[in-house]
């Protein structure tokens, strides 16, 4: 069992910057694909960014460029650092971790981008 947790989210203006954490506890993470996703009112939950248990890592288009997936097993925390932010990355962030038929989600942490 594995419980993630996220933090980093709030209010930020447009071109500016976040970095998202997903803090995982009961078991290391060093074997997980880890991903964030992000799900805005009225839309559906959308893949952001994934990074593998070996580290390869695939973003959405929209995202490409501003956005940065990082894993740190020693600290068993995943991040999303996030630039030039645009007020359409508004949407609560979820953290994402998989292994085989394992699957676990955070419960969330919101972002909004707005002037």
């Amino acid at each position: 069992q594995v419980q993630l947790v996220e933090s980093g989210g709030g209010l930020v203006q447009p071109g500016g910057s976040l970095r998202l954490s997903c803090a995982a506890s009961g078991s290391g993470i060093s074997i997980y694909g880890m991903g964030w996703y992000r799900q805005a009112p009225g839309k559906q939950r959308e893949l952001v960014a994934v990074i593998t248990a070996g580290s390869s890592t695939n973003y959405v288009d929209s995202v490409k460029g501003r956005f940065t997936i990082s894993r740190d097993n020693a600290k068993n925390t995943v991040y999303l650092q996030m630039n030039s932010l645009k007020p359409e990355d508004t949407a609560v962030y979820y953290c994402n971790a998989w292994f085989r038929t394992y699957n676990y989600w955070g419960q969330g942490t919101q972002v909004t981008v707005s002037s």
